[in-house]
This record gives structure tokens, C-alpha cells and sequence, in this order.
């Protein structure tokens, strides 16, 4: 797990040390166990290493393979040593024991045939000196991170989008992306960012660069699809299978030669990551599994009783932090240079604190729960989808049932079905809530609301364009919290074998008697405590919003008075005046914005 970044150019020209290295020493937080450089004509490469196999120096990047092949790799691998052994009976030697030297030669062997091979995470590029060329590469689901920007005749790439912004002329914001967030929410559903002029390369594709012209192709490489084998499953075959999957899962991502730990909520997902980890770690190395829980202030949102029985059942050494509003304030400024692009919740922070304390205890690879509910439907809205596959009476059936098993009354759980399938009414909605100007509004593509309303067509056309444009917000909160710390998390429900199960399996697996992700349920029956298992008040890793915005509105009325881009974009004057009344969800988005501003030097034009 690192940072990564490098300069192409056409003219052949050696790119100066001090510049590469400026560019990789911004995200040194990547990569505290060292860094290095590969500078010939054309092409710069920097890499910071955050050292999780092999520690010592063969493991250090750049790495080159048959003197040909260069590579700078963020990620991990996690089925390297299976592929390792595919590749000995090929005729190829290993000099380290790490995953790295294992991409470069499973791309020796067989090109871009190699990416469906890899079950893991990653973001890497390789420089083929023989035929003058940049293999870029991004994992199926987007986990690691990937950017590219071009600007005076120069291709740049990097792990951040910090490291990117000292190369373009001037710091912008990208307009359209950027209204579009202000109104409907939406987040890194697109390749381009809220900075003009930086582009993320697609999770699931490769990019190749000719050195020689600056020539470039860009493919897709993985689909998700149905499986048959998981869509005529019954429901007590899944729930043996699943289990069986999961474990495997978080059995390959146990190989470490650091100690690894988990991020215990107390929701199902990581439960359900801890509980199997912790016994497969204990066995593995004697040890007791770490655990971090951070605990909401507010008693509503406050998880921590069912984190201690979960870590007390499973024997998890948990350690609970609980950031205050003074947290908060002390860190909005970091918070919001962590995360690059303007963000919508709150409950980021406890994430933000969650690492801090996981680096504090000198444990730098986490486990994590992230992406069960788009795997295995355990949001509310996914009802609104399976409604529309099943006949009216069982539709009514299963709103009754939903409203005693969530946090939804029967009318609430109404309302969102009408919402979710009703685009023209959600953007009315949306305009009638925002504070943009008219001509702002205006301005602003609202396409991406039609396409999500299409979606809901049916669960598994929801499920596959969640993963596809909804997870990857997720996963950059994910990442620029963890590597903030220098901490590698990896997310077991996001292993594409258990993906591709999930979103396959009959819908009625999965929403049942008014239960989200039912076969989930029943897999850790028997492994995780029944209090857990059937929860019904799911929170969401939630942030005491209302009380640390409410006690902060001082500093945020100040932040946002002084903002240029928000004068240009809303009646500033009218914002200020009547922040109270402002929802709390928009009052942290314009807080956001500002903030973000000032820390980046952002220019509306």
C-alpha cells in the first residue's frame, strides 16, 4: 500500500529530480517507510512506500522486471502467492517475496490478460522500455485511486489529487461537477473531479500511453454480471456458500508480515468482518485481534454497546474513542485537505479519528465492512426496487414488514419508494431545498437523476449501478482517511467473487420479511450474537451532526461569509442571514465548500 505518481512527455525530454520528488513527497503520508525515483527521457516515476510484505529493501519501488518492465504500485494483491505459483510452472524466478514483483511478471507473461487474475486492490503503472509505452491500471471496483491530468505538453498521474494541482496552470474548480454536487449530492460518479483540469481513470480499466507521440488507449476490462450459478441458488446453499466465500475472503486478506486490526461499528457488516477475522488471526499468530470503535456522543446514534458484545463474543481487543465538537473543530481544516473534494457527511470525521487511533496503536492494516449494503441490499432504498419484481400484494406485505424491522414507519417507507421511482418529483424536491441562484441551477445537468431512477427498474439493475457509480464516494472517504494515517484498510465484501454472488443471488434472498441483506443474516448465525445478527435500527456509522454544527455556527457563518465562490454561486446574503433555518445536511455542504476554498486556493474561474 503507497503513493504513486509520474511525468510523461513526448519530447523526450529528463525530467528534474527536485520536481518529481515535490510532487511525491505530497502524499509522503502514503508511504512512511521510504521512497524512490526512476528519471530517464520521457518519463519520471515516484513512489512512497507504506511497507505491509516483504519489509525489507527488496521490496522497495520502483521495481523493474527482465530489464525491461518498471513498476509503481498502489495496492495489494491478495491471491499473489496462487499466482506466484502459476507462474514458476511458466519458467519464472522470484527475487522477493512481495506482490509487486508478481505483477510485473504476471504482466511479463501475459499483457493486460493479467488484471482478471488479481483478486485485490490496486492502482499501479508499468513503463515497458521495450516499446516505449505506459501501462496504467485501476482495481474492478475502484478501491485504490487513480488520477491524471495534462497541462503543457505533459501527461501526469498520481494516488492524489494534491499531488497533481501544482502542475496545472491554476487551481479551479470544476463548475458542472461541483453545482451538480451543491444540488442533487451526488459524488465521484464521474471521471472528472471537482478540480478542472484532473481526471480519474475508471475503476475496471486500463489506460496504455505511447512514450513515442503521447498516443493513448483506454478499456474497460471487467464487467459485472449475473451469475447463474448464484441466481438459481436456494437460500440455504447461499447461506452455506457465503459463509464459505466470506471466510476465504478474509483469509487472503490476513497475509500480512505487519499486524492487521478492524474497524468495528457494531452494524452487521463489520461484525461480520471482525468476528471471522478474529478467530482465523488468533489461530494464525497467537495474538488477539485489535479492534477500533469510535462511539457517537448522542445516545440516538450511539453503537458502542453492540461493538462490546461483539468484541467481548468474538474476543476482540476493542479500544473506543469518542471525538468531541473540540475534535471536530480542531480538525475540519484537515479533515477537508484529507478528503481533496467536498464531501456530504459528517460521519467522515469518525472515520478520520477511527485511523488516527488504529496508527496510534501501531497497527497500520485494517480491516473494514464497506460495501456490504451495496452487496447484499441493506439500504432502505433497495425496497423501492424490489417492490417493482414482486406482485402488489407482497409489495404491501413487505412495506408492513419493513416498517417493524428498520427504522422507517410504514408512511416512511412509503414515501421512499415514491421518491426513488419518481425522478421528476425528487428534482422539484431538490431545487425547492437548494440554495443555488436560478442562474446557477440552470447550469447544473440533472441527467444523473433520470439514469438513478432508471436503475431502479429492478434490484439488480440498482445493485450494479451502485457499485458502479454510488460506491465510489464510499471508497474515497475510505482511502483518504486511512492513508491519511498511513494505514492500509482492506475491505473483504468488496473480494469480486463475493460482489459477483451477491448482486446474482434471487432478490428475495436478500430482502426478506422485511429484512435487508436476510442471507447475510443467516450466514453468521451462530457465529455473531442473535442481538446483532437482527438489528433493525441500522445507523450508518453516524456523526452527532446537528450538535457539533449547531455549537460551531460562529466559525461557519464566518467561513461562509467570506467565501467568493459561494457569492458567485447563492444569494450569499440570504444564506448567511437564515443559516438556522437551513437544513443541516446543506449547512455543512456550504460550510464544506468554503473550507475547501481557502485550504486549496480554489478560484471559481
Amino acid at each position: 500500500m503507497c503513493g504513486i505518481c509520474g511525468i510523461l512527455n513526448w519530447a523526450g525530454r529528463t525530467e528534474n529530480l527536485d520536481r518529481i520528488r515535490g510532487m511525491n513527497n505530497l502524499a509522503a503520508h502514503r508511504g512512511p517507510d521510504g521512497e524512490g525515483y526512476k528519471i530517464q527521457p520521457g518519463i519520471a516515476l515516484g513512489h512512497r512506500r507504506l511497507a505491509i510484505l516483504d519489509l525489507n529493501v527488496r521490496g522497495q519501488q520502483p521495481m523493474s522486471w527482465a530489464n525491461r518492465y518498471w513498476i509503481v504500485f498502489n495496492g495489494e494483491i491478495y491471491n499473489y502467492l496462487e499466482i506466484r505459483a502459476e507462474l514458476q510452472t511458466l519458467g519464472h524466478t522470484f527475487e522477493t517475496k512481495t506482490d509487486t514483483e508478481v505483477i510485473l511478471a504476471a504482466y511479463a507473461q501475459w499483457g493486460e490478460g493479467c488484471l482478471p487474475k488479481f483478486n485485490g486492490m490496486w492502482a499501479f503503472a508499468i513503463h515497458d522500455q521495450q516499446e516505449k509505452k505506459v501501462f496504467l491500471a485501476r482495481d474492478r471496483f475502484g478501491v485504490k485511486p487513480l488520477y491524471f491530468a495534462e497541462s503543457n505538453g505533459e501527461f501526469a498521474f498520481s494516488s492524489e489529487i494534491k499531488q497533481l494541482l501544482p502542475l496545472l496552470p491554476r487551481v479551479r474548480a470544476n463548475q458542472a461537477i461541483l453545482l451538480e454536487w451543491l444540488l442533487t449530492g451526488f459524488e465521484n460518479h464521474r471521471p472528472e473531479t471537482m478540480f478542472d483540469g484532473v481526471t480519474s481513470l475508471p475503476a475496471a480499466h486500463w489506460m496504455q500511453i505511447s512514450l513515442a507521440d503521447g498516443s493513448r488507449t483506454t478499456k474497460r476490462y471487467y464487467e459485472l454480471r449475473k451469475s447463474e450459478k448464484f441466481a438459481n441458488m436456494s437460500l440455504d446453499s447461499a447461506r452455506s456458500e457465503l459463509r464459505e466465500l466470506f471466510t476465504d475472503a478474509i483469509r487472503l486478506r490476513l497475509r500480512s508480515d505487519v499486524q492487521v486490526g478492524t474497524c468495528l461499528s457494531g452494524g452487521l457488516d463489520s461484525s461480520t468482518t471482525s468476528v471471522i477475522a478474529s478467530d482465523m488471526y488468533h489461530k494464525q499468530t497467537g495474538l488477539q485481534f485489535l479492534g477500533v470503535h469510535a462511539r457517537a456522543s448522542e445516545a440516538a446514534i450511539d453503537e458502542s454497546s453492540y461493538a462490546t458484545l461483539v468484541a467481548q463474543h468474538a474476543g476482540i481487543d476493542l479500544v473506543t474513542i469518542c471525538p468531541s465538537i473540540e475534535d471536530f473543530r480542531a480538525t475540519v481544516d484537515e479533515v477537508v485537505y484529507t478528503q481533496e473534494e467536498p464531501f456530504s457527511t459528517l460521519s467522515l470525521f469518525m472515520g478520520w479519528h477511527v485511523f488516527r487511533k488504529s496508527r496510534e496503536k501501531g497497527c497500520p492494516v485494517m480491516l473494514n465492512g464497506q460495501g456490504g449494503d451495496e452487496v447484499f441490499l441493506g439500504y432502505e432504498r433497495y425496497f423501492a426496487a424490489f417492490a417493482k419484481e414482486v406482485p402488489i400484494w407482497k409489495s404491501l406485505y413487505e412495506a408492513l414488514l419493513q416498517a417493524k424491522h428498520s427504522r422507517f414507519n410504514l408512511l416512511a417507507v412509503l414515501k421512499h419508494r415514491f421518491y426513488f421511482n419518481n425522478p421528476k418529483l425528487r428534482l422539484r424536491w431538490l431545487i425547492k431545498r437548494t440554495l443555488l441562484t436560478a442562474e446557477s441551477i440552470s447550469k447544473v445537468d440533472t441527467q444523473f437523476i433520470d439514469r438513478q431512477a432508471d436503475a431502479f427498474q429492478s434490484v439488480q439493475t440498482l445493485q450494479q449501478f451502485e457499485v458502479e457509480f454510488q460506491l465510489p464516494h464510499l471508497l474515497r472517504y475510505e482511502d483518504r482517511n486511512s492513508m491519511r494515517h498511513s494505514i492500509e484498510t482492506r475491505l473483504p465484501f468488496l473480494d469480486y467473487r463475493i460482489v459477483e454472488a451477491g448482486v446474482s443471488l434471487p432478490p428475495e434472498h436478500k430482502i426478506h420479511k422485511g429484512w435487508t441483506k436476510y442471507v447475510l443474516r443467516l450466514a453468521m448465525l451462530g457465529l455473531l450474537p442473535k442481538k446483532v445478527i437482527w438489528r433493525a435500527n441500522k445507523l450508518g456509522f453516524e456523526a452527532p451532526t446537528e450538535t457539533w454544527l449547531r455549537d460551531s455556527r460562529k466559525n461557519i457563518l464566518s467561513e461562509i461569509a467570506g467565501s467568493k465562490i459561494l457569492s458567485k454561486i447563492t444569494n450569499l446574503d440570504r444564506v448567511v442571514k437564515n443559516l438556522g433555518q437551513i437544513n443541516f445536511k446543506q449547512q455543512w455542504m456550504l460550510y464544506n465548500i468554503a473550507v475547501w476554498e481557502r485550504v486549496y486556493g480554489v478560484h471559481w474561474d
